[in-house]
């Protein structure tokens, strides 16, 4: 059985007014419709875009859009892999002259074809005008057992790995160290049958890198792909393609802290219906070595973390109407969400920090649309402005000090990064303190409520 790929692709709809948090680029692609699936941001200046057709036709596109004054402007063009047929997986840059891209031979319906999944690999040093093809001799196994390329990453200048499907027992993956001049093979631990990698569900946090399976398998590399650690999953599947039910993906924040957003109901969808399942969040905060129970998350299913934060951005790709698209996010590791806006379409997010990101869009031509650009801040959005509470010492070890501006009584939660309620009280008075000696180290979110106001502050405890 060959996988098929996993991808957040959507039929594009007319364009709607932009909410007041995001400002529309034009992404410069000559075709109407052409979707941004993924975003790499360099630098406040320096942004990657990959290209999908969003018409009804979907036809197979090799582009992207590069911006390197902020968004200003945005130049397209073409990732050149030497046959038009191939379909670009993925696109990893680490500068504004140097990207990488990774495609396949792509897999036709009704066609039987031994070459389906069969990867190159190209490298742009000339900021995407002209592309040179590396590691020639990998994934190009045509037999019983086909390679199939599922992506290419590059941690810097000099590092980088690409990975597929297995070839026997181990999946197919390969290093290098200059940049991808040269390639060595890697071993991951042993497969077990009908288990293979999807393109597109992967994640990365300095030297970490994690890929998903067709067996609900984390396999995770923490030095930049030189050795493999083959970690277990709250789901059976993260494709739908062995158990059917099952679909998610990862995200990672730092080398501990993700999450799996997936259902285990998943039903995929068919020509008259939507697929449907009940999709819920799972946390780590150790690589992915242990996730949490489940919580149930309705919102919407395209996401990035802040790096380095517990901050998320969600968006929907959804068709433009108020329920099902727009864009959200949680400044508690998921545990809490505010609504950016509803209505507008939004494709893939990515952001460097709190003040600076992008989510995809979809171009009316090559000066309107395709790109949004946000322009608040999530450094603290709820509340900084009109604080009601303050703890002090923070970090703390004992005793923490509560003050508040109320006169009404109010309540505490205390919620830790995997979404657990460690503590909960209710207080009266401007004045407090409260025991916090009993907690483990770590961070934690101190949430208030009151018939009035709600307010969420991260608490160290050392």
């Amino acid at each position: 059985m060959k996988k098929l790929l996993l991808t957040f692709c959507f039929i594009a709809v007319s364009l709607s007014t932009f909410a007041q948090s995001w400002v529309s680029q034009a992404s410069g692609f000559a075709s109407p419709s052409r979707g941004i699936s993924d975003l790499k941001i360099i630098d406040a200046n320096t942004v990657w875009g990959l290209a999908y057709d969003g018409t009804t036709a979907a036809a197979n596109v090799q582009e992207f859009t590069r911006t390197i004054d902020g968004g200003t402007t945005w130049t397209p063009g073409v990732i050149n892999v030497g046959d038009v047929t191939y379909q670009i997986v993925n696109l990893s840059a680490i500068d504004a002259m140097t990207a990488w891209a990774g495609a396949i031979n792509p897999s036709v319906t009704g066609v039987t074809d031994p070459n389906d999944g069969i990867g190159v690999i190209y490298k742009t040093t000339d900021g995407g005008a002209t592309w040179v093809r590396q590691n020639a001799t990998g994934f190009q196994t045509v037999g019983t057992v086909n390679s199939f390329l599922d992506g290419v990453h590059f941690f810097n200048a000099n590092n980088g790995l690409a990975f597929g499907d297995p070839l026997g027992t181990t999946f197919e993956i390969y290093t290098t160290s200059d940049g991808g001049a040269t390639w060595t093979p890697a071993t991951s631990p042993a497969v077990v049958a009908n288990e293979y990698g999807y393109t597109g569900n992967f994640a990365y946090a300095g030297n970490t890198f994690w890929f998903t399976t067709s067996k609900g398998k984390i396999y995770r590399t923490t030095d930049m792909g030189l050795t493999w650690t083959k970690l277990a999953s709250p789901l059976s599947d993260f494709g739908a393609q062995v158990a059917t039910n099952n679909i998610g993906n990862i995200y990672f924040s730092d080398n501990n802290t993700g999450i799996i957003v997936g259902a285990k109901n998943y039903v995929a969808a068919t020509a008259t219906t939507a697929s449907t399942g009940t999709y819920k969040i799972y946390r780590t905060t150790d690589g992915g070595t242990t996730w949490s129970a489940g919580v149930t998350y309705t919102g919407f299913k395209n996401m990035c973390y802040i790096p380095g934060t517990t901050k998320i951005v969600a968006t929907s790709a959804s068709t433009a109407t108020a329920t099902s698209s727009g864009s959200s996010f949680s400044n508690d590791n998921g545990v809490t969400w505010t609504t950016i806006e509803t209505g507008t379409q939004r494709l893939a997010p990515a952001f460097l920090n709190e003040t600076t990101g992008w989510c995809g869009g979809f171009n009316a031509d090559p000066f309107t649309g395709g790109v949004f650009k946000f322009s608040g801040s999530l450094i603290n959005p709820n509340f900084e402005a009109n604080k009601n509470f303050n703890i002090y010492p923070n970090p703390a070890s004992t005793l923490v000090s509560i003050s508040s501006t109320l006169e009404e009584s109010y309540k505490l939660k205390v919620v830790d990064l995997m979404g657990k309620i460690i503590i909960e009280k209710q207080f009266t008075g401007v004045e407090n303190t409260l025991d916090v000696s009993s907690l483990t180290c770590g961070m934690y979110f101190f949430t208030f409520t009151s018939d009035t106001k709600s307010e969420t502050i991260k608490i160290i405890k050392n």
